[in-house]
């Protein structure tokens, strides 16, 4: 769970707690309408809390909609509560629906690696835990050459101080999140944690990469 989390009475963490189902249920939680975005290609990336993925990545030119979920794990359809203890495996991951003639998927790559610290393990800010850590998926052989350059070139620039410990993976399953983290930076603007981290990690890339952002009326 979110750091400012832990600022809740143990009575509710304990409700909470208390109220998890079993590891291995076999109903989805929530899915997207069959027909949205029908039209457009998808990419999967997990860079820490997906609040502040999911508002990146729908920043940026070409990208439709974007869904906060669930990847890189074996428990079947995990809730945010498993998710949360670090044991389902899963990350917290979003799936971007992009329109590849506006953005390729080498360009989500970039907004990938320039919206977060690929440099720390099962770490992503004032988040800790193997849910957080930093997953880019792939699908295919090209996508996976794609990410799997770019870090090559981010390694041969030294872009980082530190050696880059992001997982380059195959995507098996992505599960949708709980419908109430859909949009949840959007819808909740004066959470603590959107206020003190999600947008200032927002502002930040969009500052930092002004050229790739939808235009704004």
């Amino acid at each position: 769970m979110k750091l400012f989390l832990t600022l809740l009475s143990l009575v509710s963490l304990q409700t909470c707690i208390s109220s998890t189902p079993p590891l291995d249920r076999n109903e989805p939680i929530w899915e997207p309408p069959k027909n949205e975005q029908k039209d457009l290609s998808k990419a999967y990336f997990a860079s820490g809390c997906f609040w502040c993925v999911e508002a990146i990545f729908e920043s940026v030119k070409g990208v439709g909609e974007v869904y906060s979920g669930y990847a890189g794990g074996d428990t079947k359809n995990p809730n945010y509560n498993q998710i949360g203890t670090g044991r389902t495996g899963h990350a917290e991951a979003v799936e971007v629906h992009y329109d590849p003639k506006v953005v390729s998927f080498g360009t989500l790559v970039q907004v990938f690696f320039g919206s977060h610290d690929p440099t720390t393990a099962n770490r992503q800010g004032p988040d800790r835990g193997s849910q957080y850590r930093s997953i880019a998926f792939y699908q295919n052989d090209k996508e996976r050459e794609k990410i799997q350059g770019y870090i090559s070139l981010l390694e041969e620039k030294e872009i980082f101080s530190k050696p880059i410990v992001t997982e380059v993976e195959k995507l098996e399953k992505f599960y949708f999140a709980e419908e109430y983290h859909q949009d949840y930076e959007k819808r909740n603007p004066n959470n603590p944690y959107v206020r003190s981290v999600s947008i200032p990690r927002l502002r930040k890339f969009q500052k930092a990469y002004p050229e790739l952002l939808k235009e704004t009326h």
